[in-house]
């Protein structure tokens, strides 16, 4: 079934269920008049103000004052939630991440290694996927978020290892950058890539050295020549992109997540996102990133429109342009090479996804349209090229409103945080990188130096410059508050504080997982700070996040999308 069929399915299906059960699919109603008292409210207005208690009318917040302030309000009618020394703040926002993707355990096999999933070897890989196989047996085998470098035998699988599972049906297995993959024989042959087979511009097809001809793909893909095989894993049945996005949902739910990113994905998935919160399949709001090399044409033609994606709480403030990859995947662009040598090559610093050229023309053109823009870029080659081109396109089409977003923002340098307050360039930092991939990036990838800066909060902070935080889910799992953690704390995953000078005080870190993120999406007048007239999205934290020992043991009691409460523990 392709995924326009497989919209088609969704929305006929989703309109049986309106006829027949609407009562079921109709959007709740929050409570006429609610209250929160006895705790502390973290309102994250512009001083940062700590409150007691707060009134909801219809899902809109009202008041926000004193216990007694609020306590005068309430009537026999008035539904009364006592905090009992609990924290009240706004709900976290999904600043980057690929929503609905954490449910993609409903058709692919997890093979994160610790401290997430527990696969550590190659044939332990196997194993994994020849057991879901047999549970999933038609279509392509697809397992998900393997790491190389906590492997093992600390390279990644080839063709000829996932050929023992199966030389019949195609496998792919996707790296947990998500920037690249491995798939067998079967998978190459459907894709049509031999030895014949040029690279694909921003990408690369990974050839076999040790053959005969040094042309044999050993069946890692890099980059853009991933595309191909991406749209055959995604051809989901309706069943499985209801289940996908159900099992992100109640995720996201429980830890305290009322706007999600949709971060880039596919056409035909995005148009799903607008049905599904028509119906009230997912209370959630949903920022989705449309990718460019999908929809640009479209965009800049005038034949598209963002808004033609959006629909129930589903909203559409970007377009994104994936200007490079991922520094753990070696795709990340650098300005000087990786601390060790990728294949033996000492000059080697990565590549672009997207040439120089190419993104100056995409950026202007949007800058022409009046569409905001996001641009991944992790390595300072591709950040100083996503600046320049930001520069070039403010200088032919001034627009003070243009607010661009640099996602990841990774190896941003100093003198480059500094353009960015020029340019009023807003970063959205992967802060938790510092605990998942810290080590490597100091050991492998990045060198001590470089990755003390890493992720560099405490410059933007200092140059003024307004960023937020984000998981990247489902490349690591969605836990907003490892999001503040991370940059507060700034430590391993083996205890090493890496880059003190970098990090950032708890109100900071937590702005930039709510109004921060909130102002990123433009919606920074609806949600994102606890202050009357704003939407009543909001969560119940088990403590304190500004007094906690360990804000990542904090737990979320309760999730509360304008007014109606999502999730309780």
């Amino acid at each position: 079934m392709t995924l326009k069929r497989t919209l088609f399915a969704l929305i006929a299906l989703l309109g049986a269920l309106a006829l027949y059960t609407a009562q079921l699919i109709s959007t709740p109603k929050p409570p006429a008049h609610q209250v929160f008292l006895g705790g502390d409210v973290l309102t994250m207005d512009s001083d940062n103000t700590v409150a007691e208690a707060i009134s909801v009318r219809a899902g809109v917040i009202d008041a926000v004052g004193t216990d007694a302030d609020i306590e005068a309000l309430i009537t026999p009618a008035t539904q009364v939630v006592r905090l009992e020394g609990r924290t009240l703040i706004p709900g976290f926002i999904d600043a980057h991440g690929h929503f609905p993707g954490s449910g993609q355990t409903a058709f692919t096999v997890d093979l994160n290694s610790p401290p997430i999933g527990d696969t550590r070897s190659i044939p332990q890989l196997l194993d994994k996927l020849r057991i879901f196989g047999a549970e999933r047996p038609d279509g392509w085998l697809v397992g998900s978020n393997y790491d190389d470098t906590l492997l093992a035998e600390r390279r990644h699988p080839t063709r000829d290892d996932l050929d023992s599972v199966s030389v019949s049906r195609p496998i792919a297995v996707v790296h947990v950058s998500g920037h690249l993959m491995v798939v067998n024989s079967a998978a190459l042959a459907e894709l049509n890539i031999d030895e014949t087979t040029p690279d694909p511009e921003g990408g690369h097809i990974v050839r076999d050295l040790t053959s005969a001809d040094k042309r044999r793909p050993n069946g890692v893909l890099e980059e853009t020549a991933t595309h191909a095989a991406r749209e055959k894993m995604l051809d989901l049945s309706a069943t499985d992109a209801w289940r996908m996005t159900q099992l992100a949902t109640s995720e996201y739910l429980e830890y305290g997540v009322t706007t999600a990113s949709a971060g880039g994905m596919p056409t035909g998935l995005a148009k799903l996102l607008g049905p599904m919160s028509r119906y009230n399949q997912m209370p959630l709001r949903v920022a989705l990133f449309p990718f460019f090399d999908e929809v640009g044409a479209g965009l800049l033609s005038g034949d598209l429109s963002l808004d033609d994606f959006s629909g129930g709480r589903v909203v559409v403030p970007r377009v994104k342009i994936v200007a490079d990859g991922s520094i753990q995947g070696f795709t990340g662009y650098l300005s000087q090479p990786y601390h060790r040598p990728y294949k033996g090559d000492a000059t080697y610093r990565g590549y672009p996804a997207v040439p120089r050229e190419a993104l100056f023309e995409q950026v202007a053109g949007l800058y022409q349209r009046r569409i905001q823009v996001a641009i991944h870029g992790n390595g300072d080659a591709s950040i100083e090229d996503a600046l320049d081109a930001i520069a070039a396109a403010s200088e032919r089409f001034p627009w003070p409103d243009a607010r661009p977003l640099i996602i990841h923002s990774q190896m941003a340098r100093e003198d480059q945080i500094a353009r960015m307050a020029v340019l009023g360039v807003t970063p959205s930092f992967f802060a938790a990188h510092t605990f998942f991939w810290g080590d490597r990036h100091a050991g492998i990838f990045m060198g001590p130096e470089r990755a003390a800066n890493m992720s560099p909060a405490k410059w933007a902070l200092d140059a003024g410059v307004r960023f937020s935080s984000h998981m990247d889910t489902p490349v690591t799992p969605m836990r907003p508050l490892q999001a503040v953690w991370s940059p507060v704390e700034r430590k391993t995953k083996s205890g090493v504080i890496l880059g003190p000078d970098q990090r950032i005080d708890r109100m900071s870190a937590l702005r930039a997982v709510t109004i921060d993120a909130a102002w990123q999406i433009f919606m920074d007048d609806q949600i994102g700070s606890i202050e009357p007239g704003k939407l009543a999205d909001l969560v119940v934290l088990s403590g304190s996040p500004l007094t906690a020992p360990d804000l990542r043991e904090l737990v979320v009691d309760m999730t509360i999308i304008e007014g109606v409460t999502h999730f309780a523990r």
